[in-house]
């Protein structure tokens, strides 16, 4: 994942201000859960003057009728703030959840348009915990510390008011600590935000490991590494808790000053106003008063601390939040190419192609119109391709590609390993973007197509079968269009040879689980395989498919896939002679480049890399 972003220079405002396109829908509500809680503890210093009218009225005068309608005045103040604070929170219940659960959408939507690029640069833990812990530390923010900085400020505001209205002398004490208190605050956000942000993308980091470990289970009880994963488990969790501690203790130390200093001036306030009592100069209800306004402010001052710290946590979890939201998804087509052209072939790529069809001895020229023109099918021109991540100034992993598949023609990719052909296959339908040259299908560049279009005619089975936690008829039918039924996924299985599906205790019911580990490999590549000839696509992408199946079952699914083929221009990469023999020519890729281009005879009798290649493989099939 990208490296940790400073934090010392952040603006933790501005960057909470970047949720208010979340917020702006429930901003009515969420102003007024604020007015209503500013009244709610604004009605809570009028407690004070009760009992300053009290004190000096009723109790002075001994009076009990007045006392206990003192004592009325004071429940119904105390009713009301009760009430007033329940209504806050029932206003901002349900909105709040709303906002958390847009936010979420929002995220889940950008994670399913960017690039591949941006997935194979990230852990899956750090984007797990952005859309889980981040997004409830937001709004348990939004719930409470946003709307409380605001009341506490305002009722600390008006309690020192009515402080220094009730006596000025002691309302200068009790505002002593207030410069200290500030400090204190001011070193605290900016050290915590360090530390918060620190904890946050360790917890992504556990994430991380508890979810491979449990994917990975396999692996772990099979190789007997329980213990070193239980080891690196719990280093991370060491760390975590360290970051932890350090929070605490930070914490620990701004409560100690936030409540040690007002409660030493409230008690030297009170020592001087005993004496001014007693000197006559004051006043027992106003002492009284001026005592319980300065002890109901205790909460809003006692509870900044952790309103920061909740604060600077939202903070962090934003900006993790919005550096995933910030990157740039998969373009749009560009308008600086025509969307329909006819190519013309030149130099080394088109020499390739027309000494292949020469000695090809197969009717690939098929079909009428546009189809069958010298653009028709899949032709790279000049294509170079290096991953986003590689070093500056390295060199391209695809140099100068020049291949041209024709229409209704089935091509095999062959190459030693790491020669870039699962790259190669990843270019056509967009999974990455060429870095220059280009890549077009029927005369079209791709790049000029919506990548839902591109998509949509493109269809691609890769050799490690991905799953989802669904039905075998879901897993399959995902590569079909909207509408598809049960005739559609019988014939895909059976062309896949997937028949195993129809006697799983549900059929094609039976949920897979997750990444489909209750079934084979060669079950899951064969269900990988119908999904990619479900959709009946106009291109085919397959990335050795056949590759964990045995000789016969490989037979079998070769002798489907042969018709489905008939009708489809196909780009097959291939490791074994058998899979290289359902294609109508051969690609060999060496060195970035495509070295030669013809029949699999052809290329046996001329060319030592490829028989070389070949011969490899048939001894291992032995």
């Amino acid at each position: 994942m990208p490296t940790t972003r400073a934090t010392a220079d952040r603006s933790a405002v501005r960057t909470l201000l970047r949720l208010w396109p979340y917020v702006r829908p429930v901003r009515a509500r969420l102003f007024t859960a604020a007015l209503v809680a500013v009244v709610a503890s604004c009605t809570g210093l009028v407690i004070p003057l009760v009992l300053k009218w009290l004190v000096d009225g009723p109790v002075a005068d001994r009076d009990p009728a007045g006392v206990w309608l003192g004592a009325l005045y004071v429940l119904l103040l105390g009713i009301a703030e009760a009430v007033l604070f329940g209504i806050r929170r029932w206003l901002v219940a349900r909105p709040l959840s709303h906002v958390e659960a847009e936010m979420r959408a929002a995220l889940y939507r950008r994670l399913q348009r960017l690039p591949v690029a941006f997935h194979d640069r990230w852990a899956s833990g750090q984007l797990l915990s952005r859309g889980t812990t981040d997004l409830m530390l937001l709004r348990m923010f939004l719930a409470f510390p946003l709307t409380f900085l605001l009341v506490n400020g305002v009722t600390i505001l008006v309690g020192v008011v009515i402080m220094l209205l009730q006596d000025w002398l002691l309302g200068l004490v009790v505002l002593g600590p207030a410069l200290p208190v500030m400090w204190t605050c001011a070193v605290f956000e900016r050290r915590y935000a360090e530390v918060a942000r620190r904890a946050q993308d360790q917890v992504g980091d556990l994430t991380t490991v508890v979810e491979e470990s449990v994917l990975g289970i396999r692996v772990v009880k099979g190789f007997g590494r329980h213990r070193s994963q239980e080891h690196a488990f719990r280093e991370l969790a060491g760390r975590l808790r360290g970051t932890e501690l350090r929070k605490a203790r930070l914490l620990a130390t701004i409560w100690a000053v936030i409540v040690t200093l007002p409660e030493v001036a409230i008690g030297a306030a009170l020592v001087l106003g005993a004496v001014r009592v007693a000197d006559g100069a004051l006043s027992a209800g106003t002492l009284v008063a001026f005592l319980s306004t300065a002890l109901a402010l205790r909460w809003p001052v006692d509870s900044i601390g952790f309103l920061l710290a909740m604060s600077q946590e939202a903070a962090t979890a934003t900006e993790r939040y919005f550096e995933v939201m910030d990157e740039a998804p998969e373009g749009e087509p560009g308008r600086s190419r025509a969307a329909v052209g006819t190519v013309a072939g030149s130099g080394a790529g088109e020499g390739l192609g027309s000494g292949a069809r020469a000695g090809a001895g197969t009717g690939t020229e098929s079909g009428t119109g546009t189809e069958s023109g010298p653009g028709s099918g899949i032709r790279f021109e000049g294509v170079r391709f290096r991953y986003p991540d590689a070093p500056p100034g390295s060199p391209p992993l695809l140099d100068g590609i020049d291949l041209h598949i024709r229409h209704g023609e089935s091509m095999a990719l062959v190459g030693a390993t790491g020669s870039g052909k699962t790259t190669l296959t990843a270019l056509v339908p967009r999974l990455y973007d060429v870095t220059s040259g280009r890549i077009t299908l029927n005369g079209v560049d791709i790049t000029a197509m919506s990548r839902e279009e591109l998509r949509s005619r493109v269809a691609v089975a890769f050799e490690e079968p991905t799953l989802f936690s669904a039905s075998v008829g879901e897993n399959v039918l995902m590569g079909a269009p909207d509408g598809a039924g049960k005739a559609e996924l019988d014939r895909a299985l059976a062309i896949a040879r997937a028949d195993f599906a129809h006697v799983l205790p549900q059929g094609t019911d039976t949920r897979v689980g997750e990444q489909g580990l209750s079934l084979s490999g060669g079950q899951r590549q064969r269900l990988a395989l119908a999904r990619a000839v479900v959709g009946r696509p106009e291109f085919l992408v397959l990335d050795d498919p056949l590759s964990a199946l045995d000789v016969h079952t490989e037979a079998a699914v070769e002798a489907a896939l042969r018709q489905v083929l008939a009708d489809t221009t196909a780009l097959i990469v291939a490791h074994r002679p058998s899979t290289v023999l359902l294609a109508d020519r051969v690609a060999l890729l060496s060195g970035g480049r495509i070295a030669a281009v013809g029949t699999h005879r052809q290329l046996l009798r001329d060319n030592a890399e490829y028989a070389h290649l070949m011969s490899g493989q048939e001894e291992v099939s032995r």
